[in-house]
């Protein structure tokens, strides 16, 4: 069981850290946090919970307008072009133990979540004051980064704050400049986020996966007639394999695809306005790469917001004729 808000709020009391609380409606965007607490005046924070290939978590805590662009983040800590992606919702509950939309520094206080690595942005230390949920949608509290760095160092975390938006070269003569904050163990307290699937398996995996000792399959060239009447029935268990609910649903993919066809789009118009075959894709390629990270998470949200909605759509369906029959 992860600590409560009320557990929380009564840690930072005996800490003696100024905050103040704000009670309002359950949020689980930061626009509709904004629609509560942004006339205040505070800093408005964006929290992703992130994973590697190795199975290793991240919290990345920056300013609402920051932007995170989740490839150039990568390569800082050392993991590739594509070494982040967004982790799955089954890891909020193991690893934070908080609900959809409550991901902050604050969900670290958490036990299980002692291998989770957190990076900071530097920008919230120059805000007077930053907002942040206390582990619960329904409530926002404030205080400023210096009471925040008392708060993590209480659980035993060293303040890390970075320049989010800063892209330093990162090669042979230039190590990473992050590589430190990637944790050094592996962080998967179950299966269930070690094995969820985050994205359309490939066909080289399934095939792997479905027909490992066909030798009719694994030598397709012999000639053999038998050989040849084997495929295609490798590539329909290969194509039913594909879960297409983890497909409709993969984040990563529905982004690049809205950044492949708007940027086509653009580049078409723009190309035609100026009348100028010359203009380089690389052009949209850098756009691209600024919003998609913002892209990720607004659908994140979305998706948290549907899946949130549906619940207690469901959950209100199986009431009803509960408490109908007990009329």
């Amino acid at each position: 069981m992860g600590y409560t808000k009320d557990q929380l709020l009564a840690r930072l009391k005996e800490l003696q850290i100024d905050f103040l609380c704000y009670d309002h409606p359950p949020v689980l965007t930061v626009e509709a946090q904004a629609k509560e607490v942004g006339h205040l005046g505070g800093a408005l924070s964006k929290n992703l919970l992130l994973k590697d290939k190795k199975q290793r978590f991240y919290v990345v805590s920056a300013l609402a307008d920051t932007n995170v662009d989740l490839k150039v983040l990568s390569q800082r800590l050392g993991l590739g072009k594509g070494g982040l992606r967004m982790a799955p919702e089954e890891a909020l509950q193991e690893l934070l133990q908080v609900p959809l939309g409550c991901v902050t520094p604050f969900a670290l206080i958490n036990d299980s979540a002692s291998c989770v690595s957190l990076l900071l942005d530097q920008g919230f230390k120059a805000s007077p004051s930053c907002y942040f949920h206390p582990l619960t949608n329904e409530v926002t509290i404030s205080l400023n980064a210096s009471s925040l760095d008392k708060f993590l160092v209480s659980i035993g975390r060293q303040p890390s704050y970075v320049d989010l938006e800063a892209n330093p070269v990162v090669g042979k003569d230039n190590p990473p400049d992050l590589a430190d904050l990637v944790p050094s163990g592996v962080t998967t307290p179950s299966d269930t986020i070690a094995n969820t699937v985050t994205s359309a398996p490939t066909e080289k995996v399934v095939e792997k996966d479905v027909l490992p000792a066909k030798k009719s399959v694994n030598h397709p060239a012999s000639g053999d007639a038998k050989s040849r009447a084997v495929l295609p029935k490798k590539v329909d268990k290969v194509q039913r394999s594909i879960d297409p609910l983890a497909e409709a649903t993969d984040i990563e993919k529905l982004v690049k695809e809205i950044l492949n066809k708007t940027s086509t789009a653009l580049l078409t118009e723009v190309t035609k306005e100026l009348n100028d075959t010359q203009i380089r894709p690389s052009v949209v390629d850098v756009a691209s790469r600024r919003v998609s990270s913002d892209l990720e998470h607004m659908i994140m949200s979305l998706k948290n917001a549907a899946y949130t909605q549906g619940f207690h759509a469901g959950l209100q369906t199986t009431l009803r004729p509960n408490l109908s029959s007990q009329k």
